[in-house]
């Protein structure tokens, strides 16, 4: 009989849990849980010890621009969400299907319905924002100069004439065609553009017979406060004024050495890789051009796979995201590609346009709604050249701050809240049923 009663209560356990899986609202739950717990921990990881917040789930959807669009309300974290949740009730659906086929007893799929509604719905939702006129802009014209410089050139001595020749004479060409603004790409002088005098003064001569703007990417140091940077630095005037932007999230391992003093383990493993740590930058700062009256929001290498630092920028009022990179750090591997993924959603979160001028790598213009509009390329669409990227850009005059830009990662958070609070009770809950845990 004991044997028996333990028989009955293991099927009476089975027969609950084939119940369970037959609920559409437990379903639901559960899809929402894991959703919910996997924004929560890739924000935490994009936040904790300075944060990686490089390929969110979500940017596996940059491409369906429609579906994207929900970005400028829940930022990067909202297509994750959908992305798990649908996976998630894809996979619930299937074990259910099992499960009917077994017994014989089909039931409505409400769970998996509800899931295709929130789908089609957020997919109406960007079509609309799309189809919306864009607002009153201002055509700038740019020319990004790509050097295509191999990263290990800028460490040699050797290597600096033909470095700064390539850039020199790269811009000569592009103001041929009387561009607002030249950009060349991150650390792109050998030398510190503004304590270098032989750099300055050869910039400063090319910039004195143009009204442009040169938008140039170079180490920056300052003596007080004292700071070692990788820096945007915004020439007007001729060259006579200087803005500077001082990167402000910085690579561990790779602009510096996270506890390197404190922990000198890790100093010894990169060894002389990483000789001396860069210093961050106060906070992301506009700078803006003579020629027109725009605000640029700039940012440096992979700053630009970072929600909260792009969209604080637009808060300042950034009118148009500018991008100076060096992928030659990734060669010809396709993170070069994935770089440009996250970028393409910091403007569907912002809401503004971006460009992005690589040494080498991705040098493009992406428009407020994710679409690559222009880029440049070579034969068979090789983007690992020298050349220029000549483009006219679209540059909202007052653009509307969207709702991601004025609130952050308020998604996100409600996500981690959510999966905080799952995780409680599911301890509480398990210590009820068994005090010994």
């Amino acid at each position: 009989m004991g044997g028996g009663g333990g028989g009955d209560g293991e099927n009476e356990k089975t027969g609950n849990l084939s119940k369970a899986w037959l609920g559409n609202t437990r379903n639901l739950i559960v899809a929402l849980l894991a959703a919910a717990g996997w924004v929560a921990v890739e924000w935490l990881r994009g936040t904790l010890f300075t944060g990686f917040g490089w390929n969110q789930l979500g940017v596996a959807l940059r491409n369906c621009i429609p579906l994207i669009q929900i970005a400028g309300i829940t930022g990067a974290a909202g297509l994750t969400f959908l992305c798990v949740l649908g996976s998630a009730i894809a996979a619930i659906t299937l074990e259910r299907l099992r499960r009917e086929i077994r017994s014989g007893r089909p039931r409505p799929h409400v769970d998996f319905f509800a899931a295709i509604f929130l789908v089609v719905l957020l997919f109406g939702y960007g079509v609309k924002k799309i189809s919306i006129q864009p607002p009153v802009s201002t055509l700038l014209k740019i020319s990004g100069i790509q050097g295509n410089v191999p990263v290990c050139d800028y460490w040699n001595v050797k290597c600096e004439g033909r470095i700064m020749e390539g850039y020199l004479s790269g811009s000569r060409k592009a103001l041929a065609g009387d561009p607002d603004l030249v950009v060349w790409p991150e650390a792109a002088t050998p030398r510190p553009l503004l304590l270098d005098e032989i750099i300055y003064n050869q910039v400063k001569d090319l910039a004195s017979g143009t009204q442009a703007d040169f938008l140039i990417g170079s180490v920056h140091y300052e003596q007080e406060p004292r700071g070692d940077h990788n820096s945007a630095i915004l020439l007007t005037k001729h060259a006579e004024s200087a803005q500077i932007y001082n990167k402000v999230h910085l690579v561990p391992f790779g602009e510096y050495v996270p506890f390197r003093h404190s922990f000198p383990l890790f100093s010894w493993i990169v060894g002389n890789k990483v000789p001396y740590d860069f210093d961050p930058g106060k906070g992301p700062a506009l700078l803006e051009l003579s020629v027109k009256p725009i605000k640029l929001g700039p940012l440096v290498c992979f700053e630009d796979t970072l929600g909260d630092l792009t969209r604080r920028s637009a808060k300042l009022g950034a009118q148009l995201l500018m991008t100076l990179t060096n992928d030659g750090w990734f060669e010809h591997s396709v993170a070069t590609r994935q770089h440009l993924a996250n970028a393409q959603l910091r403007t569907v979160e912002t809401g503004l346009p971006m460009v992005r001028v690589a040494d080498t790598g991705i040098s493009c213009v992406i428009d407020r709604c994710g679409r690559i509009r222009e880029m440049l390329a070579g034969p068979g669409g090789n983007t690992f050249i020298e050349g220029i990227l000549q483009a006219e850009v679209q540059v909202p005059l007052h653009p509307e701050q969207t709702f991601y830009t004025l609130y952050g990662d308020l998604f996100a958070h409600i996500c981690l809240g959510l999966a905080i609070a799952a995780s409680l009770a599911a301890f509480l809950t398990s210590r009820r049923r068994d005090p010994s845990v």
